[in-house]
């Protein structure tokens, strides 16, 4: 049995993630992600897939955000019809992040037409709402740990990343005349001290290992979250301003729900509203609800009157005129939106509406890619493209470390310590180049592996004749 991987994407790059094995006749895809960012790598997402579909026979994701998964109505919309594995948490998860991607690009197409903005005479989404429907008869969900065989001899098990709900390092094993081999996929692995979530599980052994690198080359330490964010917030309401935070719907946003809730109640930040305006966002808050074994909440945390999610300042907008209505306010007020690199969403017309005014305040709080309007913004660029204008920043730029969902530099090696043998091949993954360099010198500096950064579409042999 021979097996080879080709990288599709996360190569190079933090986004697109899409990873090919090849394992005799059998082809094998883990994730199916979205480029996102610097325009280079978005228009791939437009060109044809470098595979032909009809030779992809299934399908593995390890989480659920959009550069793991948003390519999925695309191919669909192409012709895939194969399996989609996934843990359950992912599955429901997928289920709203793909409408809400596909809702944006429709929206944004039709914005586009209406102003006239777009190069092309007849702009079109990459797929629409029915594409991505297409996609969920196809996912087959299963527990952690729980050992899914996805053709004779081929194995697939999901373990704990940390990261989202239901994010997952994913294990396959492939069963040779000879021997068998394990290929370990890390996904995006979580914090080690995450206030509702597990650490991500250690793994005994990888023949092969792909790791990621987001925060590779530094450490993002969490030290006093409260003191940090509550100095944050205080100077904002002192400027008689509103605060916006774009954030992911998925994580970033219900962790912040998390601090505030605390927040307010112990006095350290005023008794304001905090307006949640994310329809994704509050499907996402509700799967806690369904889904206690991946995270450390309660039915306390959620089900009572003192519930996280429930809390008496948390305001929630579901339709846009709501949303549009919290451009009337003035001060005193707490605005979570997505996109979290405000690359599209409801974000957007909170940045055009409040980017220019000098009393507010915006707050990054987490990884911004290179190329996105978020990045453009935090670098301290003067002004930021929207809707075809040149939208000038005039408000506060402020940044709080330590709320990344992604695991730091330290983090990263404390998840290779526990690997025990070193594997035959390690690639570093999902990041951008320079910082995948730093770490794989730090991977070879300190166990001495046979370490490899990949490069986009290239191929290469894992095993021969197992």
């Amino acid at each position: 049995m021979d097996v080879r991987i080709k990288f599709l994407g996360g190569a190079g790059t933090v986004t697109g993630s899409r990873y090919l094995l090849e394992i005799d006749d059998f082809k094998l895809l883990v994730d199916c992600g979205l480029f996102q960012g610097v325009k280079e790598l978005r228009i791939k997402n437009w060109e044809p897939f470098p595979i032909d579909l009809s030779e992809i026979d299934a399908i593995v994701l390890t989480h659920a955000h959009i550069d793991h998964t948003g390519y999925l109505p695309r191919l669909v919309k192409e012709g895939y019809t194969g399996p989609i594995y996934c843990n359950d948490a992912t599955e429901d998860l997928v289920k709203i992040l793909l409408l809400d991607s596909a809702k944006l690009q429709e929206e944004e197409a039709n914005y586009a037409r209406k102003k006239g903005y777009s190069r092309h005479e007849e702009p079109l989404p990459l797929y629409g709402i029915k594409d991505a429907e297409m996609v969920f008869p196809l996912i087959r969900s299963t527990d952690y740990f729980q050992e899914i065989t996805i053709r004779e001899k081929i194995r697939v098990k999901f373990k704990n990343a940390g990261h989202i709900l239901g994010a997952s390092i994913v294990e396959v094993k492939i069963q040779g005349d000879q021997q068998e081999k394990k290929i370990v996929f890390s996904g995006d692995l979580g914090r080690y001290n995450d206030p509702m979530l597990y650490p991500p599980i250690p793994i005994e052994k990888a023949d092969i290992l792909l790791i990621e690198s987001t925060y590779g080359d530094r450490n993002n330490p969490m030290g006093d979250i409260f003191r940090n964010l509550a100095e944050i917030v205080n100077r904002a309401m002192d400027r008689g301003g509103c605060l916006l935070i774009p954030a992911f719907s998925v994580g970033r946003t219900q962790l912040m729900l998390y601090y505030f809730k605390q927040m307010i109640e112990n006095g350290s930040i005023p008794d304001i509203p905090v307006y949640l305006d994310s329809p994704m966002a509050i499907s996402a808050t509700a799967l806690h609800k369904r889904h206690f074994e991946y995270h450390k909440l309660d039915e306390f945390d959620l089900d009572n009157q003192h519930a996280v999610f429930d809390f008496k300042n948390f305001r929630y907008k579901s339709s846009q005129e709501e949303s549009v209505q919290l451009n009337t306010l003035k001060n005193n007020a707490i605005i979570i939106s997505a996109s979290g690199m405000c690359t599209g969403g409801r974000i957007m017309h909170h940045l055009y509406n409040r980017l220019q005014n000098e009393n507010d305040t915006i707050m990054f709080v987490g990884y911004q890619a290179e190329g996105t309007r978020g990045r453009k913004i935090l670098d301290g660029e003067p002004s930021v493209k929207m809707f075809g204008y040149e939208i000038p920043v005039k408000c506060h730029v402020e940044k709080i470390e330590g709320l990344s969902a992604h695991a730091d530099k330290t983090e990263l090696i404390t998840w290779l310590d526990q690997l025990g043998d070193s594997p035959k091949m390690t690639f570093v993954v999902h990041g951008e180049k320079e910082v995948s360099r730093k770490f794989a010198a730090t991977i070879v500096d300190n166990y001495r592996w046979n370490v490899t950064l990949p490069e986009l579409n290239q191929s290469y042999e894992l095993f021969k004749g197992i």
